[in-house]
Order: C-alpha cells, then sequence, then structure tokens
C-alpha cells in the first residue's frame, strides 16, 4: 500500500493506492480525538482512469506533441514506491533499457506489456493500446507538418492576387495558411489557384490593369468587390420585384430628405424591396464608389461611402440602382464596378451604360422638368438663397440639389451653410 498527499488540482485531497490498481481519494478530517477521520471522494480503477485520460488524448484533434506510455509508466513506478533500479530488475530489464521507455525511446511490445501487467496490475492492452495511440498521433503530427509545408508553398502563390492587408484589416485572414487558403477560397468563390490568378485578367476587372493612375490597383479593387460578394452572399432578403421601382424610389427620397439615420434606413428600405445593399470599406490603392451585380436571384449593392457626404452618397446609391433598373433585370450576368471620375477609365466612363445610369440619378433624384425650370428662374443655381427654397418645395435634401448645381457649373468652392454631412 502506498500513500501521498496529492498537489496542484487534487491539492488538499489525499490517496492510498491499493492492490496495485486501485487508489482511495480522500479528505482527512480533523477530529478532538487522536483517531483519523476521513472522507471518501472517490475510490478508482487505475487502469480505467488512464483509458479516459488516453481517450481525451486520441479524438481527432491532432496534439501538438505525442504522448509516449512511458511517461504513464514513470508515474506508476514512483506511485508503487519502487526505485526505476528496483522495477527493471524486477521486469528483468537493465536500468538503460527501462530509462528508453520513460524517455520514449523505446516502444512498449507485446512482451513488455504483459510484464508491465504483473508487475503494476494494470492490463496489457492498456499499455499496448497506448502505445497505439501514441503511433498515431505521431503519424498524424508527422502529416499535418507535411500538410502545413504545403499550405505555405500555395499560400506564397495565393498572396500575390489578394489584398493582404485589406483582408487583414477585415479579419478575412488570420495568418495561418491552413485556415486562409480555404477561406479566400470561399471569399472568391474559385476551387483552385488557377481560377483565382487568373480572375484579374476577366472582362470586368481587365480594364483596371490598363489604368496607368499609381492610386488604383486591380488586386485591391478585385479584393473589395470580391468580399463585398461574399457579404452579399450571407444576406437574406425577400424576392426583388421590379414593378415596385416607383414606391422604392419615393421612399427612399424622402429617407434622404429626411437625413436621419440614413445608412440604416436606406439599407432596410432595399430589403424590403427585394435588394442586397452592403456598405464595405475600401483598402489602400481601390477608388471605387460601388458596385452593382445579382446575388442568389436578388439584386445587390455595394458602396464604399467614401467621400461620407449625403450628396454622394445619393448619387452613388441612385447610379448603382441606374444599373439594377436599367441593366441588370436584363442581364443576370452583369456586373458593374463603378470608380470615382478621377480614376474611371474613359472608355467605361463614356459608355452607354454609364451614361444611362447617371442620367437615371439624376432624373429620379431631381425631376429633369423641375430642374430645368429652377435654373430657368434661377439667376446662381448654386447659392444657398435659391437652393433652399427649391429643395423645400420638391423635397429633396439641399445637399443633393447644390451638388447637382456645384456638377453643372463644375464650381466646387462657393461658400455654403447647406449641412452636407450623413446622419
Amino acid at each position: 500500500m502506498h500513500y501521498e498527499k496529492k498537489e496542484g488540482d487534487l491539492k488538499g485531497v489525499s490517496a492510498v493506492y491499493v492492490n496495485k490498481q486501485y487508489r482511495v481519494l480522500f479528505y482527512e478530517v480533523a477530529s478532538a480525538s487522536d483517531d483519523l477521520k476521513i472522507d471518501v471522494l472517490e475510490i478508482e480503477d487505475l487502469s480505467k482512469h488512464y483509458e479516459k485520460q488516453q481517450k481525451m488524448t486520441t479524438t481527432t484533434i491532432i496534439p501538438l506533441i505525442a504522448t509516449h506510455p512511458g511517461t504513464f509508466l514513470v508515474d506508476e513506478i514512483e506511485a508503487n514506491d519502487y526505485s526505476q533500479i528496483e522495477f527493471a530488475k524486477l521486469i528483468g530489464f537493465n536500468r538503460s533499457q527501462l530509462n528508453e521507455i520513460i524517455k520514449g525511446k523505446r516502444n512498449i511490445n507485446a512482451e513488455t506489456a504483459l510484464l508491465l501487467e504483473k508487475a503494476l496490475g494494470i492490463d496489457a492492452d492498456f499499455w499496448l493500446e497506448m502505445q497505439k495511440n501514441y503511433d498515431l498521433d505521431i503519424a498524424r503530427i508527422t502529416e499535418k507538418n507535411k500538410l502545413r509545408l504545403e499550405a505555405i508553398e500555395i499560400w506564397n502563390v495565393i498572396k500575390n492576387f489578394i489584398p493582404i492587408s485589406f483582408f487583414k484589416k477585415e479579419k478575412i485572414i488570420s495568418g495561418d495558411p491552413c485556415l486562409d487558403i480555404e477561406r479566400v477560397k470561399t471569399v472568391y468563390h474559385v476551387s483552385n489557384i488557377d481560377q483565382l490568378a487568373t480572375m484579374s485578367v476577366q472582362s470586368n476587372f481587365a480594364r483596371f490593369k490598363k489604368s496607368t493612375k499609381l492610386h488604383a490597383d486591380v488586386v485591391n479593387i478585385m479584393g473589395w468587390v470580391k468580399l463585398v460578394q461574399f457579404r452579399a452572399s450571407e444576406t437574406n432578403v425577400i424576392s426583388f420585384n421590379q414593378e415596385s421601382k416607383e414606391d422604392l424610389i419615393k421612399t427612399l427620397k424622402h429617407i434622404l430628405f429626411e437625413n436621419k439615420d440614413v445608412l440604416m434606413k436606406v439599407q432596410k428600405c432595399l430589403s424590403e424591396y427585394g435588394i442586397k445593399l452592403i456598405y464595405q470599406e475600401k483598402g489602400d490603392k481601390t477608388p471605387v464608389d460601388g458596385v452593382s451585380f445579382w446575388s442568389d436571384g436578388n439584386p445587390a449593392i455595394g458602396m464604399t461611402l467614401r467621400q461620407k457626404r449625403l450628396d454622394n452618397f445619393a448619387f452613388t446609391l441612385f447610379h448603382e440602382l441606374g444599373h439594377v433598373y436599367e441593366h441588370l433585370v436584363n442581364n443576370n450576368q452583369a456586373e458593374f464596378i463603378d470608380l470615382n471620375s478621377k480614376n474611371e477609365d474613359g472608355d467605361y466612363k463614356n459608355s452607354t451604360e454609364e451614361k444611362e445610369a447617371n442620367l437615371f440619378a439624376q432624373n429620379e433624384l431631381i425631376n429633369p422638368e423641375d430642374w430645368n425650370q429652377y435654373k430657368r428662374d434661377s439667376y446662381k443655381i448654386n447659392q444657398d438663397e435659391a437652393i433652399v427654397p427649391f429643395s423645400m418645395r420638391i423635397k429633396t435634401h439641399p445637399s443633393i440639389v447644390r451638388g447637382r448645381a456645384c456638377f453643372e457649373l463644375d464650381d466646387f468652392k462657393t461658400y455654403t451653410t447647406i449641412d452636407n454631412a450623413i446622419h
């Protein structure tokens, strides 16, 4: 029989080892008499105790290190009050042979397992199972390291086609290639690296490669678009009905006119008409205003809120809605990526689709007849004293009217007291 006081998680508990197989855990209770009183906590079958521990280490989770049965053997030798020299003599080993098992340099075979069963009272099957699990863990760790080396090699290619710093900031990638490779494939909706590598030469992205402007980068633009599309795919809205366009436009103009909780209300409004709206901050060298595309049967719009001005927000929103109602409804494969005007390619800027989207935004934000009358009646259309009463009459926010006037006059420096912030 072996007695010991436990430490660590079992501190304060005493243990007695009986017949080399059972362990009694108990608390020693103070008594007024000389007799020792105890409260028994548990009587354990040590073979089952270690089997339970071993099962916990042989799940599908791959350990950082494999645990050799020698680690458990040395505990049992000490628990049974043997020295290593004594125990080696007991089982017919020399000390170096036993030491090799304890240090994990020698395996436990069937013959050794039978010797341990007789010497320690713990089934031979237990020792063989522990050895088998150790061997499996070693194999799994080796395979895991092989997979990591392969992942690093793949990642060294992938990182040339994605905006690393932007994706880190957005918590799309973690820095672990074993996790990040699959994450990138999901975001880009590809199954292999070749698809990712050729994506930048597709027609909707190829035009950015022609840009001579240093602050536009095709990889960054492509990454922003794919992230918006990914987030749209995780957004659910009702079915889209293009016949509800007039009601939607009317509701949106009222939200913009009030200019209270605009971002939330606009997003909610569009969802109620079956259109997904994703606000996504842009990364470096990504001079994007918006994008429009189909997402799982619904039109979707992505916006950067780049300038954080109500007139810019309103025009970009209605420009993308122009693409929805003028183009996407007739082509479920179409996709429109709109940069700010200073960075946009001339051919794209002057395309029929862009001109139609611009015209849609102008005419839906301010009725053409009202605008033409305003220009005839007003001496200076970009002055506050003309803008404010006109905007109140047509129920359009003054900053939107001013933005239109400044654009047509190409004069954005005129003094104004009109609040252009998004509220």
